[in-house]
Formats: structure tokens, sequence, C-alpha cells
């Protein structure tokens, strides 16, 4: 079994976007380490938020270790590197790791003004999926018309998500980032990973 789940990504190239959820990201990190060890090669991809700011959850060259170390690949932190993932097909899957409200946002309105959002425009450009591992507290009110969207949207697909805090938190989501996985093998077939919404931990 350890073999066959081993194979399932080999040789998939996979954009990892990291956008500025910075609470999150410690949660995601270990999900790309396996998609690493089922044979995915890993291209990351950061927001201009996260190539930037140290904040109290991590520092920001630590980070960027982290993920070089990972991935074995240079890190796409610009508009202008990011743009080539359309022309060149570069990448078969793109994965949103944690996306924050604002990028819901932007990409739900057409609006690309940092690299993770042309890294999945391009993605989009070229009829592949893109896959959005939520991470917002207004998910359930200012952002909720754009989750709805994207929802509805051919070659985007959620990895499943829940209320993480609803007494002190009422708004917020959280994706499962533990089926970061099994949500990638799903759309790489062109399959919504089911159920979409999770029930209390």
């Amino acid at each position: 079994m350890n073999k066959l789940k081993e194979a399932r990504l080999t040789g998939v190239r996979i954009g990892i976007v990291i956008t500025g959820s910075h609470c999150t990201v410690d949660e995601v990190i270990p999900q790309f380490i396996l998609l690493k060890n089922e044979g995915a090669i890993l291209y990351p991809i950061f927001s201009y938020t996260v190539d930037e700011t140290d904040n109290r959850f991590y520092d920001v060259l630590e980070l960027k270790r982290v993920i070089k170390d990972i991935t074995e690949q240079p890190i796409i932190n610009t508009i202008v590197g990011a743009e080539p993932i359309g022309p060149k097909h570069l990448l078969d899957i793109v994965i949103i790791a944690p996306a924050t409200g604002n990028t819901i946002a932007k990409l739900a309105n057409g609006i690309v003004d940092t690299p993770a959002l042309m890294a999945a425009k391009a993605q989009l450009r070229n009829q592949r999926p893109v896959v959005i591992a939520v991470s917002s507290n207004d998910a359930l009110s200012l952002n909720a018309k754009n989750i709805g969207t994207l929802l509805s949207m051919k070659h985007i697909y959620f990895v499943p998500f829940r209320q993480d805090n609803p007494i002190e938190k009422a708004n917020s989501l959280v994706s499962a980032m533990e089926k970061i996985p099994d949500t990638i093998v799903n759309a790489l077939q062109g399959k919504q990973i089911q159920p979409v919404i999770l029930g209390p931990c």
C-alpha cells in the first residue's frame, strides 16, 4: 500500500503557492513534504507578503531555507517570474496553501497583482487545475460570495474546510491541510474531493 501511495504523484509538477495566512504556514509545510515523498516535483511561489514579512510565526529567511530544502527549486517571488507558467505550460497543478481571504477575493474578481495570483491566472489560462486551501477569518462574511464564485468555477478545486472556531470566530474557515495530497490527486482527475464542508474536529 505504501508503495502505491508514494507513486501517486511521480513526476507531477506542482506549483506550491504560499500566501500570507502566517499562522497556518506551519500546517502546510508537512504536506509539501508528503507531496515530495509521493514523487511530485515542487515549484515554490510566494506572495509578496510571505516573501517580505517577518512575523511572530516565522522568520522569512528561515522559511525560505526550509522551502528551498524541501523543493530543491528557486522560489518564484515576482509577477514576472510567475508569468511563464502559462505560455510555457510549466505546471500540471497549482495549490494555494494557505489561501488568504485577500487572495481568494482577488482571484474571484480577476485581479492579478501578486506572484501568487499570476501563478493561478497562468494555470487557469491553460485550463489546468488550481487547488485552494482556504485560511480566512472572513470566509463566511465578506468573502463568502467570493468562495461561492470559485466553488462554481471550472478547474478550481477546494481542500475540504470547516469552521475552526465557531464560537469565538464564527466567520472563519480553515481547510483540513492533511487532505492536501488527496485533494490534488482528485483534482488531477478532474474531480472535487468530497465532502467539501467538514464537521467539527
